[in-house]
């Protein structure tokens, strides 16, 4: 179906699901498809729209790990702490810890660098590494939520671990950190993303997990949301002792474009593996 594309619907005007046929309305347009129509189940719906065949509407799948949670609350990413958003659109230097991550080496050769820009929209860039020295994005980044190793030398992985940030760069590491590549990884663990402009995201899924060897401890988890020049605020919150929590949000919790969404997490005591995940929809505005 590579030749059909659907006019974006209005996720909120979902009206009715009788024997798995989802009714969908859009005011403006219809719904319409030069050859095909429009699939009837749910399932099907959303596998055209991660093949890119819905117009106006994609899919974004994160996750996050934080090998190490104290009592201190921490954003469930590689690096560990709160994140740290740029204040402003920057270049991004990226490096690693490795001299046998670069162009040459037997390590990782190139990496993608995916996030927003200057003005909020989505942008992606494919750096190649020069060991533990630093190279220079050309892209300048208000956002980056994602990076991942995609040639390697006979390694066949990265050699180190890689660092997208900015300010001076020691050993490979940048004195601030915007997004890391850990070790084995060759790819980042972030859980928390932003609505690109002229986009509204809704979360259909989400899940949070804890792993501890320590006794009558507990791990809390937020999912907190800053719209666009506001504050941090909760959206839900969790508490688990040891164990797996799996949420369908049966209507989807919307969030409004250039709004940072991100997973939270502290425990009662230390040393808690914590991971947590979302799935997101966002449609054309």
């Amino acid at each position: 179906m590579a030749d059909a594309k659907y006019t974006s619907p209005d996720i909120s005007r979902i009206i009715g699901d009788t024997f798995g046929v989802h009714v969908i309305s859009n005011s403006v347009n219809g719904l319409t498809s030069s050859t095909n129509a429009l699939p009837t189940s749910d399932l099907l719906y959303k596998f055209q729209i991660t093949s890119n065949n819905v117009t106006g509407v994609k899919s974004v799948f994160k996750f996050g790990f934080n090998p190490d949670v104290n009592g201190t609350e921490e954003t469930i990413w590689d690096q560990g702490g709160v994140y740290v958003y740029p204040s402003s659109a920057i270049q991004m230097k990226v490096s690693s810890t490795s001299a046998d991550d670069t162009s040459a080496g037997t390590g990782a050769r190139t990496v993608v660098v995916s996030g927003l820009d200057e003005n909020y929209n989505e942008a992606e860039e494919t750096v190649t590494l020069n060991g533990q020295t630093e190279v220079l994005t050309t892209t300048t980044f208000i956002r980056v939520f994602r990076a991942f190793v995609i040639t390697a030398g006979s390694g066949d992985t990265a050699a180190g671990n890689i660092y997208v940030g900015t300010g001076t760069v020691t050993a490979g590491v940048p004195a601030t950190i915007y997004a890391k590549i850990t070790f084995g990884e060759n790819q980042t663990l972030m859980a928390l993303w932003t609505v690109p402009a002229g986009y509204t995201a809704y979360i259909l899924r989400g899940s949070f997990s804890v792993g501890t060897s320590n006794v009558n401890q507990y791990v809390t988890g937020r999912l907190v949301q800053r719209p666009f020049n506001e504050v941090f605020k909760t959206a839900q919150k969790i508490t688990i002792s040891n164990g797996f929590l799996d949420q369908e949000f049966v209507i989807p919790v919307p969030f409004t474009e250039k709004t940072d969404i991100e997973t939270r997490t502290s425990a009662s005591g230390s040393n808690n593996a914590v991971a947590a995940s979302f799935n997101i929809v966002y449609t054309a505005n």
